[in-house]
């Protein structure tokens, strides 16, 4: 059975990605920080595997990697997709705490499991698989009041 780990799980892009694949019979890692959500996007799915943790953590994402390709067998996919969006404000208002957390979760976060996916699916026979960074139209085109949600998004693409 081919696996996916989809971060950001417990709502919106990540939940509807975890359902389409669930539907198709995969066995699917959800991450997310609210554990609850994520319970209930499990209830009653085969396949699916919670696995709440905070992405920024380092060692929290080995653990969740750890776990995942334990139980799954190997990584085919990883749907690299948690984000936040900080208050809107001009740049001159948004607090360096709402800067910091935007580049923590939108860009370590993301460089973290992307760093994860990759160990262990060119270390995983037979190798290979793929990464997925799910970045935004913000990149592009910004909405006003965006200044991290935009830099950050940039930093994706």
């Amino acid at each position: 059975m081919p696996s996916i780990l989809i971060t950001g799980a417990s709502g919106g892009i990540g939940a509807a990605v975890a359902r389409r694949y669930l539907d198709e019979g995969w066995t699917v890692g959800l991450v997310a920080r609210r554990a609850g959500k994520l319970e209930e996007l499990a209830a009653g799915r085969a396949g699916a595997v919670v696995l709440p943790a905070d992405v920024t953590d380092a060692e929290a994402v080995d653990r969740v990697f750890d776990a995942f390709t334990a139980q799954a067998g190997r990584l085919d996919v990883l749907f690299n997709n948690a984000g936040i969006f900080t208050p809107p404000a001009p740049i001159d208002e948004i607090s360096l705490d709402d800067w910091r957390a935007a580049l923590a979760v939108n860009l370590d976060a993301m460089f973290l499991c992307a760093r994860a996916a990759f160990g262990r699916m060119r270390r995983q026979d037979p190798q290979g698989g793929r990464i997925i960074n799910n970045g935004s139209v913000s990149a592009h085109v910004p909405r006003p009041g965006s200044a991290t949600y935009t830099t950050t998004k940039h930093g994706v693409t």
